[in-house]
């Protein structure tokens, strides 16, 4: 039987949605599932991991030197409690879990399977290659198997459980030649474009970051995070934790605007999953009209102030 043994990814104050997909993600392999939480103060995060259906503990590593993500200072913790007993050790596809994952496969000498997309049995998995064109069944023999969740590909678990939460002390040497210094990132009043459920993202054909302005007004009204296609962030226009597509965040949001956004093969992997795709672009022949399920062939600086105006 399966013993899975989630690493949380979290802010020290709230859960990251990613978190309750790769739940989903180790429903489907059956057994017990534990969370672990490593934080300088676990308490509000280990109370909402417990509320997740299907989490059997939440382990909670308190320590001084988790009050920052350091992947390296974090691994050896996971390892020594993915040591005691669990099969398989999952995080999520994100810039955290892409950091982390590796380090503890590493460590553990296991082998690591990425972008886990749907499970097949305890030890066969589909993940997707070549830009998303392909989907391969991987298929592993191995004690212990450390795995990334494509988050894009799984619901959240519901809030319903009442897992018991329990601290854990890992007992390990912690490397001190990795040190939190400082963080730079954007902020914004605007929902997280990982996890919204509105994105409304901008191409090339904005023309400069003031083109961007009117989608900040469109996305105010839709409640929605704001992205970009790699074209407009390689211009300038926007920085680049913005980009979606194969090199900047992989999404599923319910609608997703791509506004003037040709549709290259790189970005749409980064919008695959989305439920609703509306495109507006003045090419009718651009690739994105393919897979959108609402398409506007126009100027942009046209139709997007008269949605504003509508909205």
């Amino acid at each position: 039987m399966a013993k899975v043994l989630i690493i949380a990814e979290h802010d020290g104050s709230a859960l990251n949605a990613s978190t309750a997909k790769c739940v989903t993600c180790a429903r489907a392999l059956g057994g017990e599932i534990d969370v672990a939480i490593c934080a300088g103060q676990a308490g509000p995060v280990a109370a909402q991991a417990a509320k997740l259906a299907g989490v059997a503990r939440v382990l909670v590593i308190e320590n001084a030197a988790n009050a920052h993500a350091l992947a390296a200072v974090l691994a050896p913790q996971i390892v020594a409690i993915a040591r005691t007993g669990y099969t398989h050790v999952l995080g999520p596809s994100t810039t955290f879990g892409r950091d982390l994952m590796p380090r503890v496969a590493a460590l553990l000498d296991a082998p690591q399977v990425s972008d886990i997309m749907a499970v097949e049995g305890p030890a066969r998995f589909r993940r997707p290659i070549y830009a998303g064109n392909v989907i391969v069944t991987v298929e592993v023999n191995a004690p212990v198997i450390v795995g990334t969740v494509r988050t894009a590909s799984y619901q959240a678990a519901a809030a319903e459980g009442s897992a018991r939460i329990e601290p854990a002390a890992p007992g390990v040497e912690l490397p001190t030649h990795t040190r939190f210094v400082s963080v730079s990132a954007a902020k914004s009043d605007r929902p997280d474009l990982q996890t919204a459920r509105r994105v409304v993202s901008g191409g090339r054909a904005l023309g400069s970051s003031a083109g961007f302005e009117v989608l900040y007004r469109l996305a105010e009204k839709l409640g929605a995070a704001v992205g970009a296609s790699r074209a407009a962030v390689d211009a300038g226009y926007v920085p680049n934790e913005m980009q979606v597509g194969q090199t900047g965040k992989i999404i599923a949001p319910e609608l997703y605007f791509a506004i003037g956004i040709s549709g290259a093969i790189q970005h749409l992997t980064g919008i695959k999953d989305a439920r609703t795709i509306v495109a507006i672009n003045k090419d009718a022949d651009a690739p994105i009209f393919e897979v959108a399920d609402y398409g506007l062939v126009g100027d942009l600086f046209e139709i997007v102030p008269q949605l504003i105006e509508l909205l």
